[in-house]
Order: structure tokens, then sequence, then C-alpha cells
């Protein structure tokens, strides 16, 4: 039978011999018409292919799952799948070469009505890595549409001053506190920080890591602890047997919660997501004589160009190296000759 319905799934299924070609798939429809319809095109389509020589076409759909298996290990992968979700209204039902830059014109004016141009330009990227990897690694296309981008603005800097800081710690409840005043000190992302186990924590040696599969750059970051973060570790121990920050006894969840937001709002701190701690310490550490090679180490940052945007707010870290050449001009009178 051609067409036919699975017992774990409520959609039509199709299976198509055309000569070598054996063809079973989902038609992503309950309705027994349009399945139909479905078999009808494909069926049409794999003769072309086998008797014509035409090339197989291939749906967003396939090369949606082919990009998620493909790119398991990357450590946006659940953004890509949360991406991926909202751009299947757009999307799911085109083949590959249906494509073009009208479709692309639409997701990015209805994208554009509840997100910034950045966050726009996220989507955007995604959809032409997608369809580059389809043309040029898996041979499915000819071509591909040029997608442009949005010309995005500077680099975010959002960084608190410390009193700032003092104030928003006070607002938080204990539990929240700790992850605050632990990514203050140790400039770990939102998820190092909330997955954080003991198996890597070092309290002796005063040293923790991340590990590679964790980091963003897939590289494992050694995290030297300060007084103040292991004081936080200790509040920790024996609140659970692995996990190093919990909440009534179980292992966070979230940072990025409502009482978060609640504590900005008491503390009068504006246009601040919980990312912008780790910038807050990036800013502090330079401002306090860190190197750039070093905070590259200490944030595990891939080059170093990314950790230059924080150079400016350390201009006194440059006095000593400005004053180097008191010497030469030494005892030579700048005074107006007349």
């Amino acid at each position: 039978m051609s067409l036919y319905k699975r017992k774990d799934s409520s959609f039509w299924w199709v299976k198509i011999t055309v000569g070598r070609q054996k063809v079973q798939r989902g038609t992503g429809t309950s309705s027994r018409i349009e399945a139909q319809e479905f078999h009808d095109k494909l069926k049409v389509q794999l003769w072309e292919q086998e008797r014509l020589g035409l090339k197989p076409r291939h749906s967003w759909k396939e090369a949606v799952i082919r990009w998620l298996n493909e790119t398991s290990d990357k450590a946006t992968h659940h953004e890509d799948v949360s991406k991926l979700k909202w751009l299947d209204k757009f999307l799911s039902d085109l083949m590959l070469e249906e494509i073009n830059l009208d479709c692309i014109d639409k997701i990015r004016s209805e994208k554009l009505k509840e997100a910034s141009k950045a966050t726009v330009n996220r989507y955007l990227a995604l959809i032409r890595s997608i369809l580059i990897r389809a043309c040029q690694e898996w041979e499915w296309i000819e071509r591909t549409p040029k997608i442009r981008l949005f010309k995005e603005s500077n680099v975010r800097e959002r960084a608190l001053t410390i009193e700032q800081a003092k104030v928003l710690l006070n607002e938080l409840p204990s539990h929240q506190r700790s992850t605050v005043l632990f990514a203050l000190t140790t400039g770990l992302r939102l998820s190092n920080v909330v997955k954080l186990e003991w198996a890597q924590v070092n309290l002796d040696l005063k040293h923790a890591w991340v590990k590679g599969n964790e980091s963003k750059n897939r590289k494992p970051i050694a995290i030297p602890l300060n007084n103040v973060a292991i004081e936080v570790l200790k509040q920790q121990l024996g609140n659970h047997p692995e996990r190093v920050f919990t909440y009534l006894g179980r292992p966070f969840v979230a940072a990025n919660t409502k009482a978060w937001k609640s504590a900005l709002k008491r503390a009068g701190i504006e246009d601040f997501r919980w990312h912008d701690l780790r910038h807050t310490w990036a800013t502090w550490q330079r401002q306090a004589g860190t190197p750039t090679h070093e905070l590259q180490r200490l944030g595990g940052w891939k080059t170093a160009s990314m950790v230059e945007r924080y150079a400016h707010v350390a201009p006194d870290n440059l006095e000593h190296a400005a004053s180097r050449l008191n010497a030469v001009f030494s005892g030579y009178d700048l005074a107006t000759v007349d």
C-alpha cells in the first residue's frame, strides 16, 4: 500500500518504488486528500529523476534535520533549535530551491516586529549557513540567494559600577545572590555557572574548570578562584551531591528569572541582562590593570580582538607606558621663543 498510517503517528505516510528508487516518507498531514496530493507529486519527481536523470529535490525540513545532526556539538545547538522552530512556519513547506529573496524578506520583516536588528541577523545567518552547506557540501541545490544582513552597531558594552553591583546583590534573594556574586568574581557565562558541578571544583587548589564541550569555543577553561569565589562555594557545600548551585535542595534550572528582574527593578538598574555580569567582570579586570592576554585566558575568549573592546575602560593603565618617553625629552624647553 503506497499510502498508509503508522501506529505512532497521526500523519499519512507514503511508500513509493520507481525503478531502483524506494522512498518511504511522512507527508506531514493527517488529511488523506492532501496526503494523496503529496504522494502524486513525489511520484512524478521520482519518475523525472529516474527516467530523465534530473537531480533529486530536497526540502527545507530535510536540510534542517541534517544540519542539526551534523552540528549537534555546537555550543549554541539549543539556540539553533529554538530559531528553527520559529522559522518553521515560513519554510517548512518549501523545497530548498523555492527559498528566494521574497521569502527571506518576509522573514526579516516579521522578526523585526518583535526583535532587534542584531537578533534578526542571527536568524538570517542561520538560514544562510544551512543553504550554503546544502549547496557547497551536500550538493543539494545549484545556488543560494544572497541574504543581506543588517549593519549592526558596536558590540554591547553594559557594565555595572561597584556601587550598583552592591545594591543589586542586596536586593537579590540569597540563592540568586550566590550565583551573581560567583559570576562577578569569575566572569563565567550563565550556563557555566548554573550547571557547575563539584567535580569541576578543587577548593584546596583554589581552582575550577569548564569542560570543553560546555564552553563557547569548545575548549576547556581554567578558572582560578579568588577568596570571594571560594567563600561562595563553601557556602554551597552539602546542598547537593553533584551540582554546586541549588534552590530548595534542587539544582538550578535558570537564573534569568522573575526574581532577578524584580531585583534589577528595585535596584534601579535598567537595560541590564544576566550576560552583562560577564561584561562587568571584564571591565573591572581591565580597570584593575589585567592585560589583554591574561584577560583572554581568564575569560576563555578565542581571540584577543574580542577582549580589546574593554581596552578603553582603563586608560590609566597606559600612563606608565606613556611616561617612558619622559626621559627622551628631559631638559627640552617647550616654551615658545620670541
